[in-house]
């Protein structure tokens, strides 16, 4: 999964890009704030990230809320890292729109297990969309055979749109995701196809 890094100690990133990409990250390390926001507005945005707080041009917390304002793009899981340890600290973070916070000195094995949430956490958030657009194309099925329906009083057929003519299972199979299969109903089997009584 592809992961951004936003750095500006160059020690540090290199440490962290390092250590992400042995853990099977594809890792894009800038060096601040405003290069971190360019390569999230790119077509193929990562869609973890790990944010220093303290950078120059535009620091972490003020890019976790301009990506959270952006909310025509796929939801993004943000880590911040800072010195910073206090409570007040770590409310901040999190209302800037931060989903995790670990301060420095940090332990790797510690970000890659916090990491791993994240990408778990946007494997729901996906599978959540796929359901969600799942669920909307049943309801546009279903809506597409509500209404009135002009139905020929003799053989049945249904009136489209257009004034054309269809069979019923026709219709209804162009519609939605019902499949047909023929059978004889009592009435029709007696009426077409009386028993010969017996001599």
């Amino acid at each position: 999964m592809k992961l951004l890094v936003a750095e500006d100690d160059t020690v540090i990133r290199r440490l962290l890009q390092v250590t992400l990409s042995r853990s099977g990250f594809e890792v894009v390390a800038v060096a601040n704030g405003r290069q971190a926001l360019e390569e999230m507005q790119k077509a193929d945005a990562p869609r973890l990230a790990v944010l220093d707080w303290m950078m120059p041009e535009i620091d972490g917390l003020d890019v976790c809320r301009r990506i959270r304002a952006n909310a025509g793009v796929p939801y993004v899981y943000i880590l911040v890292l800072t010195a910073k340890g206090r409570k007040e600290d770590l409310v901040e973070g999190l209302d800037a729109g931060a989903d995790d916070f670990l301060t420095k000195p940090f332990d790797p094995q510690e970000l890659r297990s916090r990491l791993r949430v994240g990408q778990r956490t946007l494997d729901l958030e996906a599978a959540l969309r796929t359901k969600v657009a799942e669920l909307q194309e049943a309801l546009d099925r279903v809506e597409q055979l509500q209404g009135l329906l002009p139905i020929c009083m003799h053989c049945k057929k249904i009136r489209d749109d257009e004034n054309r003519w269809h069979r019923v299972e026709t219709y209804i199979a162009k519609r939605s995701a019902a499949e047909f299969t023929h059978a004889l109903c009592e009435e029709c089997r007696e009426m077409h196809y009386p028993r010969v009584p017996s001599r």
